[in-house]
């Protein structure tokens, strides 16, 4: 993390979707960095609070109330930042469902409503967006339109012309203990004394909080601008997930129940599209989608990285890529902090 501590020191900070559980951890984290200030961007004024009194009311912490979707609000609330992260979302697929115009009110709208103010204010130089897994092949609202907001960010990256300005997304799988995961529903669950899982074969990718963390830090010093940044995270049944958890957390017998797949659910999840495959550079820890180049040599001239080379793995698909075994899948709970 030192060149992170190098970029980001005395640096003003946006942080959209703040008060969220990621944006949380990512104020909790920069301010060991010593940033010159954090603007923390949400529209509810009960978590701005509860959070300001968490960090003991600190003074490089600025709480601003807003939404994504008011553009003068973003404009007035970018000035003289540098960088950008950007973390609030619409993020909750059946009830997206539902309401599909509120979600792409929020994850489209809203991301090109803060891409808008970036490139007005001359200060910003790094722009980075915070994606799901859910983007790819999107069968869902939610994914649809995050994948309409990474199309966008990268756009950016080709809108800015001669501006220095970085625009780049990191794509999560599910992340372990954040709100609308299923860690914090399968609590509940077990006190009631059944755990509901939607199909007995449903995998997904999962990722700890300080991988989704490092992961966000990481692509803010390496991109380029365009690129989609994606961690090289484990597959697991979702069935294990709850045996092992029913198994260190359950204080009394705890049945599990097939609920069916929800509206605008998957069986399985991809990182990466097969035609984002042609693209996608890879080194130890992620893959690196490039933006669509015409020639190897600007690709090699304007996407390289250090230990980067040309993909060859194929674990980007919970189909193809090993499974956690329940040993594993309970190691990876402790990893994350789920006690």
């Amino acid at each position: 993390m030192n060149n992170f501590s190098e970029f980001i020191k005395d640096k003003k900070v946006l942080i959209t979707g703040g008060t969220g559980s990621i944006g949380r951890v990512l104020v909790r984290e920069l301010l060991r960095y010593s940033p010159a200030v954090i603007r923390v961007f949400s529209r509810d004024a009960a978590k701005q609070l509860e959070f300001q009194n968490e960090l003991q009311n600190d003074r490089r912490v600025r709480f601003i109330l807003g939404d994504i979707r008011d553009k003068e609000r973003l404009l007035s609330v970018c000035e003289d930042v540098n960088v950008i992260f950007h973390a609030a979302a619409f993020k909750y697929v059946p009830q997206g469902e539902y309401n599909p115009f509120e979600v792409v009110q929020t994850n489209v709208d809203g991301t090109q409503n803060l891409i808008s103010s970036a490139l007005k204010t001359p200060s910003v130089t790094h722009f980075v967006m915070i994606s799901t897994d859910k983007a790819v092949h999107p069968v869902n609202t939610m994914g649809a339109s995050k994948l309409l907001a990474e199309r966008l960010v990268s756009a950016a990256h080709y809108m800015k012309g001669k501006k220095n300005k970085v625009f780049t997304t990191v794509r999560f799988g599910n992340v372990l203990g954040t709100s609308g995961s299923v860690i914090p529903l399968f609590r509940e669950q077990i006190k009631r004394g059944e755990v509901l899982v939607t199909h007995p074969e449903m995998t997904r990718f999962f990722m700890t909080v300080p991988d989704a963390v490092r992961l966000v830090f990481d692509a803010s010093t390496i991109a380029r601008g365009g690129e989609i940044f994606v961690l090289k995270m484990p597959a697991l049944a979702v069935k294990d997930l709850a045996d092992v958890f029913i198994s260190k957390f359950a204080l009394k017998p705890v049945s599990i129940k097939f609920s069916g797949i929800r509206p605008g659910e998957k069986l399985n999840e991809a990182l990466l599209t097969a035609e984002e495959a042609r693209s996608t550079l890879e080194t130890d820890r992620m893959f690196i989608i490039v933006p669509q180049v015409e020639t190897n040599d600007i690709f090699v001239k304007d996407y390289s990285y250090s230990g980067a080379k040309p993909l060859a793995s194929v674990f980007y698909d919970t189909n193809l890529a090993p499974k956690l075994s329940k040993e594993e899948i309970s190691k990876l709970l402790d990893m994350g902090g789920i006690v």
